[in-house]
């Protein structure tokens, strides 16, 4: 019996370790792995107060994983998610016709949710892009990935209308699409992103005189509007060997007579308060506000944190975002938005729950339908 074992454990192992070795090179070799600093743009790096050795770092000591180990994760995500971890089918969706995008007065602010983070901001007559992950399926490896609920979104890349700027917060496959930005680069006016994500934009074809790589601290002015690059608790990273290579951050953007703060991802801190302290008030908060779990307690935030956060930053109006679209956590898709909403209630903070594709126009009624009970 031991020499058939051996065998099948030679075999076995064999096997996966060619399949292993298959990924490594199909996603070394992918374009959406993106693109590698300079030396030099290292060497900048090292300027900017945030990195060390190699990797950029966070205001507080933070862990990855706070709870178990990444096997264990993976094994929960794959056999142990709750039954209702995906919807039963699409979720509601209001198509959004590019016609609708129209430059605006400068007093008018709205946005619109697609699911997950991605959104657009109208402000000060601006389309502004958050995080625009507008694709079906995600990351070089899509058919290891999460596929988002609804097969296609409420308006295609290609038509949305000529944006000013696309705001990135980190270099997650959910948050920094490779299509999408294919897709949309060249009806962009500029692109705004954390120090490290210009190789990967410029590496897509992004002109490098249409990148602005910015520190936690940095602001640039647009016509009537000052966007500027504010710190979060996440990590980054695309591949199996650049963890924490690029920065991760927040963004105030900020309009003559109107106020947007966006948390992109990471964990609950004191620099909420700070950034509040220091920008707000907002009239609007979109908050990240799903994918959390007990093992990433320093990098995702609970819902009740959320709505702290949004507090914090003395949000008017609070907007929960980074669910509806892809399950990457092991709680019922729609939990997010119950805990949320009811927090909310709790504490007073003015909450909108849009469908998918919905705008929101602030100063005026606010979506607030219960759809996804």
């Amino acid at each position: 019996m031991r020499e058939p074992f051996k065998k099948f454990l030679v075999t076995t192992g064999s096997i996966l370790g060619s399949l292993l070795l298959a990924v490594v090179a199909f996603t070394s070799l992918s374009p959406q792995l993106g693109g590698t600093p300079t030396d030099q743009e290292k060497a900048a790096y090292a300027k900017s107060g945030h990195y060390q050795q190699g990797k950029f770092r966070n205001l507080l000591p933070t862990r990855e994983l706070t709870g178990g180990s990444t096997v264990g994760v993976m094994w929960n995500f794959f056999f142990r998610k709750a039954a209702d971890a995906k919807p039963p089918g699409p979720l509601p969706q209001q198509p959004l016709d590019s016609l609708a995008i129209v430059r605006k007065t400068p007093e008018i602010l709205r946005v619109t949710w697609f699911g997950h983070s991605a959104s657009l901001l109208e402000i000060a007559g601006q389309n502004i892009l958050l995080d625009p992950m507008l694709s079906v399926k995600m990351g070089p490896v899509s058919w290891a990935t999460p596929k988002r609920y609804n097969p296609e979104l409420a308006i295609t890349p290609e038509k949305l209308p000529y944006i000013a700027a696309v705001l990135i917060s980190h270099d997650h496959y959910d948050h920094l699409d490779y299509e999408t930005i294919e897709k949309i680069k060249d009806k962009v006016g500029q692109f705004y992103v954390p120090l490290g994500i210009g190789p990967h934009l410029r590496a897509w074809g992004v002109a490098r005189n249409r990148i602005t790589e910015m520190n936690w601290g940095d602001s640039v002015t647009l016509p009537n509007i000052t966007l500027r690059c504010t710190p979060s608790r996440h990590f980054s990273g695309r591949g199996l060997t650049n963890r924490n290579s690029t920065l991760w951050c927040s963004w105030v953007v900020q309009g003559a007579s109107k106020r947007v703060f966006y948390t992109g991802d990471g964990g609950y801190g004191p620099h909420f308060a700070t950034i509040g302290r220091q920008y707000g008030p907002f009239d609007l908060a979109v908050v990240e506000c799903g994918q959390y779990n007990k093992g990433w307690a320093e990098i995702h935030m609970k819902p009740e944190q959320s709505v702290q956060a949004a507090r914090d930053v003395r949000a008017a109006v609070m907007l929960p975002v980074h669910w509806g679209a892809f399950t990457e956590s092991l709680h019922p898709w729609n939990e997010p938005v119950k805990r949320a909403t009811a927090e909310a209630a709790r504490l007073g903070q003015v909450i909108t729950t849009p469908h998918l594709g919905e705008p929101v126009t602030l100063g005026a009624a606010l979506p607030q339908e219960r759809w996804w009970q």
